[in-house]
């Protein structure tokens, strides 16, 4: 079978498991395509540089997403690309593109510098952010296998692969019928997930001269909200964690001019002026609207001023985070494969998805003033008259305020993107030549519905001035119906915005032996790939219409040209010792031309030893969105400080708290591609067979990385970043230029493991596997001169970079039984501090975060004709994720790490699977 192409050259041509375990076999060997590079070898000199998962090994785990079976690669970051962590509003520097999509980030990288590939050739990008595949696309059920090249910066199949190759293998030749179910049900309610599907072909390529294969997989996952679970709680001062917000369903007061509070307020005895107050903060009461407590002023002084937040009320909004929001997919996949000679096959494969996601983010955060007419009116029926507590309360006044509106309703979006692919390939030899063409085109369509929790920002400003609406309901109380009507008529329901990305690609090769050298056959290959990529994007309405609507500016119809050449190089110096030249070009029509090469040596002087080592150079072009998107205007939440003005003018409310700051994001066309060097050395032993061993250290260094700066990153380094902060003529920041920009770059380092291990006792047959990946160091610089930062081991609101992660596993079978214990470990790091770090952390407070580890246990039983049951506990013991401090606004979590952990606690998975024929 053939194992097309994974993006890169062999470079690393050493396998991540036995390759020396080869079975002694049969006289005539075939030839077969190595993983990562063009050129057809004896199978048994094969040595491959990747981890291979079977579809196998997935039904046993419970894996029923490419998603799921990516976030279990030791290889992989530990980022914000899942779609726990992409439904938010959370973070300046959020996707805010990809609700619904998940994405692979080898490395940490990100997911632009992982290239994913199914049957070795490309796939259209998400149709929203257009950057990275969505791995909802990838059709799991009709998967053979899956291999991951953890060497990055292909020269045969693209440097952009910076990070690494994940390669989705397709069944091919299948004949038969079978058909499947699975489900999956936590034991503390929630998160349940169905799966179906049917796989069916007919055919025999030897002896019809033709396979037709048909497949189609649905699946579904429901809601597991964050009220679910225990350990979602977001209110833990003690332990240094409690909500860094004053938009509450009772909502605070807030000063201004032309308000009830005018522009502060004192109280007697206290020469502070105050910018906030609730009445509920003044009588300790807080706490008596659910999810509602005291905000912690203390834990927050440098942060958010304690002029804002001493006699405000705080809300747990993070408690409300949906953790796993409803989709459904469909995966549709067809092949059809005929021998039009013995030696030459023409194949068509048609590809088609849907995935159907709802992202369910928590209520708006609405802010009132004098120049949005939002005001609570004197006179009102829900006035709130403060005198009591503030002598300088002016009723005559209305009344500015901040309010989660928990009325309004939770903001829904319905996600729906569509992927499809059609391929025409031709595949055979002459000879001892190898040949491969094809002709693809694909595309994936995004499209966004607002169904609930938008309104429109006249509308809704307008209602909230009438005073019908009550801002201030409390505990055991609820809006009118009159009220409710009210809010019902300013809401916005209907299509928002959809986004499409294409890509046109012909591509082929030929490989072979050119001539024979003392140590054996110097073998090469050429190729050539021609891509067209397009990229759309519209809003369906005017999104400055609607309060808070999220997405980006219109980018229509942008397209580019991307032609490649490659040529690959297997010289055997002598009988052990092999080398691998590859060089690519490729040519952007719009970003420019850039050469790279690769090298590899690979040098086996007994069959129990191997050693390899590779040296490589990337280039990872920018992407439509990053070029072209357009600038959209936001604010940040009330408290933002100018860390260059508070310091002139120490506790003016304008420098040191500010209201709503601005700042821009978008695209950037002044940005350069991101290039990259990179290299590894690693040693595979097996002494005795059966039992095998790899270690390979690699380094990857970036320059010019693309990454999407935020306001606080910016103002953070107001130094040397001061030219993208805009001030008025008094010097008041006007607004923060943000978006995406080139940073300084990465310099990576770290130690892949594979261990494997199999043998016999009487009749039971055992396997032990082990694949981690050690981060010895990962320092990132966010602009050109700063210092590179180490990230390994501490909090960042990005990825976070674990020292260790596995998954190691341990299987039996006996006759018609096979069990299947898997766990995985990822290790602890440093929390983020309370208070930006400033100041003494709260008793409690424990500066590192534990480590995570899992247990997955299995077992199958085959004694039924034709049929296969499996039994799973996913979680065996039932482990909460580790607890973090870390501040909600920038990550998402109210206690917890999706980055890290999984909410959905002990799960029991069966699965029914049935061959027909």
């Amino acid at each position: 079978m053939k194992l097309k192409k994974l993006a890169q050259l062999v470079a690393l041509m050493g396998v991540v498991g036995p390759v020396m375990a080869q079975d002694a076999a049969a006289p005539a060997m075939q030839r077969v395509e190595v993983t990562g590079s063009s050129i057809k070898r004896v199978a048994k000199e094969g040595a491959l540089p990747v981890q291979v998962i079977s579809f196998e090994q997935m039904e046993k785990q419970g894996i029923t997403t490419a998603e799921q079976l990516v976030r279990t690669l030791s290889a992989n970051g530990t980022g914000a690309e899942n779609m726990t962590s992409g439904n938010n509003v959370f973070g300046a520097d959020a996707d805010r593109l990809a609700g619904g999509a998940s994405f692979a980030s080898l490395r940490g990288l990100g997911p632009g510098a992982t290239l994913v590939l199914l049957n070795g050739r490309r796939v259209a990008t998400h149709g929203a952010s257009g950057r990275a595949v969505d791995l909802n696309s990838i059709p799991l059920g009709a998967i053979s296998r899956v291999e991951i090249l953890k060497d990055g910066a292909s020269a045969i199949y693209g440097t952009d692969a910076i990070g690494g190759v994940i390669n989705f293998i397709l069944k091919t030749n299948y004949s038969g019928v079978e058909a499947s179910v699975s489900t999956n049900d936590t034991q503390a309610g929630g998160g349940a997930t169905r799966r179906a599907s049917i796989l069916a072909g007919t055919g025999s390529l030897e002896e019809g001269r033709y396979n037709i294969m048909v497949s189609l997989t649905v699946d579904k996952a429901q809601r597991l909200n964050g009220s679910d679970r225990s350990f979602v709680n977001g209110y833990q001062p003690g332990r240094g964690l409690s909500p860094d917000t004053t938009g509450t369903p009772f909502a605070n007061q807030l000063a201004g001019a032309g308000t009830a509070l005018g522009t502060a307020f004192q109280l007697p005895g206290d020469p502070n002026q105050y910018l906030q107050a609730n009445p509920l903060s003044f009588q300790g009461k807080c706490d008596s609207v659910a999810g509602m407590s005291q905000y912690q002023t203390a834990l927050w002084k440098d942060v958010t001023s304690p002029l804002r937040t001493k006699y405000s009320c705080a809300y747990d909004y993070g408690a409300d985070y949906v953790l796993q929001f409803p989709v459904e997919r469909a995966n549709f996949l067809s092949r059809g494969t005929f021998k039009l000679a013995p030696d030459h096959r023409m194949f068509v494969e048609a590809l088609g998805s849907r995935t159907k996601a709802t992202a369910i983010l928590t209520p708006m955060q609405v802010q009132t003033s004098i120049a949005n007419k939002a005001v609570y009116p004197v006179g009102g029926a829900y006035y709130q008259d403060l005198s009591a507590y503030i002598p300088s309360f002016d009723k005559t006044k209305p009344i500015a305020y901040k309010w989660r509106a928990n009325d309004v309703g939770n903001r829904t979006q319905e996600n729906t993107t569509d992927n499809a692919r059609v391929l025409l390939g031709f595949e055979g030899n002459f000879g001892k030549w190898d040949y491969k063409t094809g002709v693809s085109y694909a595309q994936s369509t995004t499209k966004t519905k607002l169904t609930d929790g938008y309104s429109y920002t006249d509308k809704l400003y307008a209602a909230l001035g009438t005073g019908i609406i009550n801002p201030w309901v409390g505990a055991g109380q609820s809006q009118t119906e009159a009220a409710k009507q009210l809010i019902e008529s300013t809401k916005f329901r209907g299509a928002f915005q959809h986004g499409k990305t294409t890509l046109t690609q012909i591509d082929g090769a030929v490989s072979g032996e050119l001539f024979q050298l003392p140590a054996g056959a110097v073998a090469m290959a050429a190729g050539f790939d021609l891509r067209r990529e397009g990229y759309s994007f519209e809003q369906d309405v005017d999104a400055n219409l609607i309060l808070l609507a999220p997405g980006n500016a219109a980018l229509k119809d942008v397209s580019r040209n991307v032609k490649a050449v490659y040529a690959e190089l297997l010289v055997p110096i002598m009988k052990d010792l092999e080398m691998q030249l590859a060089v690519r070009r490729d040519d952007y029509s719009q970003v420019g031309a850039t050469t790279n090469p690769k090298i590899a040596l690979r040098y086996q002087p007994a069959d129990f030893i191997l050693f390899r080592a590779s040296a490589s150079k990337g280039f990872l072009a920018p992407s439509f969105d990053q070029l072209y998107s357009g600038v959209l205007t936001q604010e940040l939440p009330n408290g933002v400080k100018d860390p260059e003005g508070c310091i002139k003018h120490p506790g003016v409310k304008e420098y040191c708290s500010i209201d709503r700051l601005s700042y821009t994001t978008g695209g950037n066309l002044n940005l350069k591609p991101e290039t990259s060097k990179q290299g590894s050395v690693g040693i595979v032993i097996e002494p005795v067979k059966g039992y095998s061993a790899s270690f390979d250290y690699w380094a990857i260094n970036t320059q010019d990385q693309l990454l999407k700066r935020t306001p606080k990153v910016v103002l953070d380094n107001y130094q040397a970043l001061n030219q993208y902060i805009f001030r008025k003529a008094d010097g008041t920041i006007d607004y923060v230029q943000a978006g995406w920009f080139n940073a300084g770059g990465s310099r990576v380092r770290g130690l892949d493991v594979s261990l494997r291990g199999e043998g016999k006792v009487q009749d039971v047959k055992w396997t032990a596997t082990l694949d981690g990946t050690y981060m010895d160091s990962f320092k990132f610089a966010e602009y050109k001169g700063q210092e590179y930062k180490e990230l390994v081991g501490n909090f960042y609101t990005r990825d976070l970079y674990l020292r260790w992660k596995h998954n190691a596993s341990f299987s039996v079978s006996h006759g018609d039984w096979s069990g299947l214990l898997v766990q995985s470990f990822a290790s602890g790091y440093k929390d983020q501090v309370p208070n930006d770090g400033k100041g003494t952390p709260p008793p409690g407070f424990k500066a590192d975060v534990s480590s995570y580890t899992t247990y997955n246990l299995s077992g199958t039983y085959t004694g039924f004709k034709n049929t296969t049951l499996t039994l799973g506990i996913q979680n065996l013991f039932d482990r909460d994720p580790p607890f973090t401090a870390h501040n909600v606004d920038e990550v998402v979590g109210a206690g917890w790490d999706p980055r890290v952990a999984d909410p959905r606690g002990r799960a029991f998975t069966f699965q029914l699977k049935y061959k027909f024929l």
